[in-house]
């Protein structure tokens, strides 16, 4: 049995759209970003209140990067995932987890934006100073979709993977606050693999979702 425990338009939705990916059976427990995370029944299975949280026989796993090479490695290592003797392994990995990197920057933008209500809470200088380091980000994966290799549709030489899945769903947030027209490329394979049936699969109901609006700009203060 698998389950896993997801808020919309948090991390979690990438362990869901790898999960729809594998075509392998699982439940989703759907929970608000409130204080419903705080709870006793929820702490038990994470006791820092954070999703994602994976429930596999009868295991607990936390974390996106290890839920994600955990899952290929199970289920399916040659396409999503990359074997250890793959001459893509160790980009693969690097990518992967490089989405954390990227998430970061983002969960600092939306406490700043949205997680902190009153004006006199927020800072106009983390607020420019976190989406300059998402564009940093944003910069790396343009330099690398524009590296001069045949095919290089995809993150990795030899074709879609769980990288892209896991970059991509960090690139999903970010563009909430930092707009993708000066990286074309990114915004080429953002189009291409959110064209996916399983990514399609976990974007939020209309009035469901952590965001209400399309883009954040900076706050001035």
């Amino acid at each position: 049995m698998i389950r896993l425990h997801h808020c919309h338009q948090t991390r979690s939705m990438r362990s869901l759209w790898l999960l729809h990916e594998l075509e392998v059976e699982f439940e989703v427990a759907v929970y608000a970003f409130d204080q419903t995370l705080r709870m006793d029944s929820f702490r038990a299975l994470n006791p820092l209140g954070r999703v994602p949280v994976l429930e596999i026989d009868g295991e607990v796993m936390t974390e996106t990067g290890a839920i994600t090479q955990y899952l290929c490695e199970r289920f399916d290592v040659f396409s999503l995932g990359r074997a250890v003797d793959d001459l893509d392994r160790m980009d693969w990995l690097v990518w992967v987890h490089f989405a954390e990197t990227v998430s970061q920057h983002v969960a600092a933008l939306t406490q700043q934006h949205i997680i902190l209500r009153e004006d006199y809470m927020r800072s106009p200088i983390v607020m420019q100073l976190e989406a300059k380091r998402v564009g940093k980000c944003l910069e790396l994966i343009e330099a690398r979709l524009s590296t001069p290799v045949e095919n290089r549709d995809y993150l990795l030489t030899s074709g879609f993977s769980a990288a892209d899945v896991s970059v991509g769903q960090a690139v999903y947030m970010a563009r909430h606050f930092v707009h993708l027209d000066p990286y074309p490329e990114v915004a080429k394979w953002y189009e291409r693999i959110t064209e996916r049936p399983a990514f399609q699969l976990c974007l939020p109901p209309a009035e469901g979702g952590l965001y209400t609006r399309d883009f954040y700009p900076p706050w001035e203060g």
